[in-house]
């Protein structure tokens, strides 16, 4: 038996971006660009540690707004197409650089990438990515879990308990509808717990959740095991807290792995490079040059040209840095060996899109330490948190502290004076859901249908990304008309909704625009 436990859990999430209006848009690449340098990789390599028979253990969560897009067939037919387009490119790029060898290599390494990136996407798992996440559930190799609906802040929704009620009714919902069962665990969007949340989760069958270092060390009362052990909520839903050590080697760009100057740089890329209308063809049909995720230069070090990448520098940085964030926590276990009663389990939670999207050797490194874990060592096993709960009976009782993982540990990125400006509509619509669901008992077919999009308007205006987007400064008038669109929306279908006279063509526009969440009940928002 191992001495000690490590879960690996990956947060998948993108903000729920799709706009049938228009024959392409810029912010649907954010999505193509998670699924060719994110999801497709991390997929294959599951694929192949199940086919080698290593033993793995790695936590998934997926919001429903990023299922919501995995699954839309519109998307999905934009996907291929952007596929196509980079398929395209990296074969002109294989002829361009012909003259020299080890930019010759690297175009024919990304034409191979996109090529087999559309053979996984289409022919593999029928153009539906969750169908891959169901079949690695199904095997007990990956722990698929649940977030809130829209990645909602709930700290601050708490003046409207109905609202927090609903982001997770409607997350757990289409979780069940696309896996088959209740998810065991969820990630709080942005790691953001709040006193008494806990009792809404455990009403919908969820088992446990994760909160930041300090919400657990701050917790009460006093933490027997620190974050190495759950503690059991009153409601009897456990929590798990993140272990700074292991994160930080990972996630930091300047302390952890990531900044290592053999790998890939991010922020040089070829839509930026080369000439304008050589690229033209292959950016947004805006003609705004952008990133095409072909990058031919390595991170090399600050203040310097960029050298050219070399794939076999980087993997052996990879597998250098797997080789010894398994050392550091075989030493990490043995040490806290001496001090607990019982194995301990070190919680490692990171963004998805980091492992591949950001640090494009990610996925690799994962890789090479499930192998490692699994051939070189019996010290450390990787477990879920559900695997993991029940090795014992019994687990201390506790009240987490209110925290996020943002910037400081608490609200600061989301409430700050560039984007406070949102939360009074967004109480205000809460409050106006609530009073309409309660008053609707019996509502003809128009009624129910313009307050099934009233709610899906007002989760989707809660969406945390946008305050994030306002806060980080990027993107900022794409989060600010989103924020304005569905909160005007949401006001104009309820004046209807209480005159009795509905704009058709305006429901059937939303309806088709933002599709998600078909079969969403708007009683979620009742008193109950």
């Amino acid at each position: 038996m191992a001495k000690g436990y490590l879960a690996l859990v990956l947060h998948a999430h993108l903000p729920f971006i799709r706009h049938p209006e228009h024959d392409s848009f810029l912010e649907e690449n954010w999505l193509f660009e998670a699924i060719t340098d994110t999801y497709i990789p991390l997929i294959e390599i599951f694929d192949r540690l199940i086919l080698d028979g290593v033993d793995f253990n790695v936590t998934v969560s997926l919001s429903p707004t990023l299922i919501s897009m995995l699954k839309d067939e519109l998307l999905a037919g934009r996907y291929v197409r952007h596929l196509d387009r980079l398929i395209e490119l990296s074969g002109k790029e294989i002829e361009r650089t012909a003259h020299d060898g080890r930019l010759n290599a690297l175009a024919r390494m990304y034409n191979e990438r996109f090529t087999r990136s559309k053979n996984v996407f289409v022919e593999k798992y029928g153009r539906d990515l969750t169908r891959a996440f169901k079949k690695f559930m199904d095997a007990g190799n990956v722990e698929v879990i649940t977030c809130c609906a829209t990645h909602g802040f709930l700290p601050l929704m708490d003046l409207h308990r109905t609202a927090v009620r609903a982001q997770v009714a409607v997350a757990v919902q289409t979780f069940k509808e696309t896996f088959g069962t209740i998810p065991k665990g969820i990630w709080l969007p942005e790691c953001a717990y709040h006193p008494g949340h806990e009792a809404v989760l455990h009403e919908f069958g969820i088992q446990y959740f994760f909160v930041e270092t300090h919400g657990i060390l701050f917790g009460t009362p006093r933490p027997r095991y620190g974050v190495y052990s759950p503690y059991m909520t009153k409601s009897g839903t456990a929590v798990f807290g993140r272990d700074m050590e292991s994160s930080k080697a990972v996630w930091s760009s300047k302390e952890g792995y990531p900044g290592d100057h053999n790998y890939r740089e991010y922020y040089r890329d070829i839509g930026f490079d080369l000439d304008y209308d050589y690229i033209k063809p292959y950016v947004n049909d805006c003609g705004t040059r952008i990133n095409t995720g072909i990058k031919y230069h390595r991170i090399t070090g600050e203040g310097h040209d960029k050298d050219l990448y070399d794939r076999r520098a980087a993997m052996d940085a990879a597998a250098s840095h797997a080789g010894n964030f398994m050392f550091n926590r075989e030493k990490q276990v043995e040490h806290l060996c001496g001090i607990m009663d019982r194995a301990p389990i070190i919680v490692s939670p990171y963004d998805a899109e980091l492992f591949g999207h950001w640090w494009f050797e990610g996925p690799e490194w994962m890789d090479l330490l499930f192998r490692k874990i699994h051939y070189d060592q019996d010290t450390v096993k990787t477990i879920t948190p559900s695997k993991y709960m029940k090795l014992y009976d019994v687990f201390p009782v506790m009240t987490p502290s209110m925290s996020t993982w943002g910037y400081k540990g608490y609200n600061e990125v989301w409430l700050d004076n560039c984007n406070d400006w949102i939360y009074r509509h967004l109480h205000k619509m809460a409050e106006v859901m609530t009073s309409a669901a309660n008053d609707y008992k019996a509502p003809s077919e128009i009624e129910r249908r313009i307050l099934n999009q009233m709610a899906r308007e007002l989760l989707l205006a809660q969406s945390s990304d946008w305050a994030f987007i306002m806060k980080t400064g990027t993107f900022v008038s794409y989060a600010v008309n989103r924020t304005v669109e569905h909160v005007s929306r949401f006001h104009s279908m309820h004046d209807q909704l209480r005159r009795g006279s509905v704009d058709a063509e305006m429901l059937v526009e939303a309806e088709q625009k933002y599709n998600l969440f078909r079969n969403i009940d708007y009683r979620v928002y009742a008193d109950n």
